[in-house]
């Protein structure tokens, strides 16, 4: 079968636009702007953005080759050093911060980074003699500081707050690679690199704490003998715990607080337009990004008044950009891929379930009895039967979070007591309605932040807007939220629950 060519619609500026056509993907993002680059002669730098269909066409940072579809609009976008833009209104609006501080997740195979000229020196001769002899090298405490420095600095690329997993890949990837470090006496080979590592890491965030430094600077100021009243050091830690890659940025260079307010205010003044200008929204969420993150996680804001700060975040575009930027992952996109491709072996292990006695059997089974009555069973259908079935098979009860409101019976719904969860809206209240309701609303804190057409979308932009405003998952429904986020998501910490743990298990099995 002859490959497919990929057309490219390149806008280089305003009144330049081209046209470009590759017989194949290129292996990154970086391979593609080097032959843009090449093609068109450009000579300066920039990122890329495409349009995306599922969001009308908005532009969306274009990080992952995947993301790259045969047919697709660019945007060369310039780096903050070409001119700034201007908006329709004549407010400036400037291009740095277009894309967030990190923009990969930490690697299946850590990479270990290039040390100092004399180390990388001392290392060759040294992995050559260990290959011949076993010795292993001594070096000195410049050179090993010099070594856990730069490794310290590679993590932090990845994350500020490597776990004790990651650590130990980073060491085992040292030793590996330059096995003249190798610890006689230790079991593993690297448990004394792993230790010097731990504290190395503590004292480069601490660095970085001093230089102003966000994500780490929100965690200091601890209790002290200067500060005795303050909480002990290792309590209320902020830091990333569902795989957040962009946690608590720094501002925008050039930018403070009152700037950056400033671009807020322009962001509900457009809220409030008739004719949105909805690329100016985006481009002024992206720069406003630390800002908000601040307010999120650094000043801890109530959910009510960030989102009548940010009347954005009840946008279904801008939920999913807000995920984009913390996590460098498109949120319908993925969600929706992993879900189709694992929706047929999750119903067969849903309804061997509920062939069994006891009372996660009776409750699965009556859901697919409801299943087995629709008239007409689509993709959205069938995506709502898993989403429906996966807490009851999880021992979970979601009737705090999921709740039924039949206009017929009731002029307002009862969704006061919910903290995080999603409203059925229907015409009749039969079983059946659950898996095609009429409108979906998601309700945060007892209000309702956005209405949805089908369940599915409504767990999508609940999840977004979990993540966007650092919200806790549903008590009740841990276990389900956790396989969403860790199996369904792929945003793996590298610990799962029990029961999830069991449901992947049996999931990926083979047959």
């Amino acid at each position: 079968m002859a490959a497919q060519n990929f057309l490219l619609h390149i806008h280089i500026s305003t009144d330049i636009v081209r046209k470009m056509t590759l017989s194949s993907r290129p292996p990154s993002v970086d391979e593609l702007k080097t032959m843009i680059k090449e093609k068109f002669k450009l000579d300066f730098d920039f990122s890329l953005s495409y349009q995306d269909p599922d969001f009308d066409g908005q532009l969306c940072s274009l990080l992952d080759i995947e993301e790259l579809a045969q047919k697709v609009v660019l945007k060369v976008i310039r780096s903050e050093t070409d001119a700034s833009s201007v908006a329709s209104d004549g407010t400036i609006i400037l291009p740095h911060a277009i894309t967030p501080d990190r923009t990969e997740r930490w690697p299946d195979v850590f990479p270990v980074p290039t040390f100092s000229y004399e180390v990388e020196l001392i290392l060759g001769e040294g992995n050559v003699a260990y290959e011949r002899t076993g010795k292993t090298l001594k070096l000195s405490r410049g050179q090993k500081h010099d070594i856990l420095e730069t490794l310290a600095a590679k993590m932090h690329s990845f994350k500020a707050y490597p776990n004790d997993k990651d650590v130990s890949m980073v060491t085992e990837a040292l030793v590996t690679q330059d096995p003249c470090l190798t610890e006689p006496g230790s079991r593993t080979g690297w448990y004394g690199w792993k230790n010097s590592l731990k504290f190395k890491m503590g004292n480069y965030r601490t660095k970085l704490s001093r230089a102003g430094f966000h994500e780490v600077a929100v965690n200091s100021g601890k209790r002290s003998r200067n500060n005795p009243d303050k909480h002990a050091s290792h309590t209320n830690i902020k830091r990333p715990k569902r795989a957040e890659v962009n946690f608590l940025p720094n501002f925008p260079r050039g930018e403070d607080p009152a700037s950056l307010e400033q671009l807020r205010l322009q962001i509900v003044d457009q809220v409030q337009m008739n004719d949105r200008n909805l690329p100016l929204i985006t481009k002024l969420m992206q720069t406003t990004f630390a800002l908000r993150r601040k307010e999120v996680i650094g000043d801890e804001l109530p959910v009510c008044e960030i989102l009548d700060r940010w009347p954005t975040l009840k946008m279904e575009s801008q939920i999913c950009a807000e995920f984009h930027r913390i996590t460098n992952m498109n949120l319908k996109n993925h969600f929706y891929a992993v879900l189709d491709q694992h929706a047929p072996r999750l119903q067969s292990l849903f309804r061997k379930k509920a062939a069994r006695t006891g009372r996660v059997a009776e409750v699965l089974d009556q859901l697919f009895r409801n299943y087995d009555l629709q008239e007409q069973v689509d993709v959205h259908v069938r995506r709502a039967a898993v989403l429906r079935a996966l807490p009851a098979y999880l021992h979970e009860d979601d009737s705090r979070f999921l709740k039924l409101w039949d206009v017929a019976q009731s002029d307002e719904p009862d969704i006061d007591d919910i903290t995080v969860g999603l409203l059925l809206i229907n015409t009749s209240s039969t079983d059946a309605k659950f898996f095609c309701p009429e409108r979906i609303a998601v309700v945060l804190e007892g209000n309702v932040v956005i209405d949805c057409t089908t369940l599915a979308d409504g767990f999508v932009m609940l999840f977004g807007l979990i993540y966007g405003l650092h919200l806790s998952y549903p008590k009740d429904l841990a276990n389900t939220f956790d396989f969403i986020q860790k199996v369904l998501m792929g945003l793996d910490d590298g610990k799962l629950r029990p029961r999830v743990l069991s449901l992947k298990n049996d999931l990926l099995a083979v047959e």
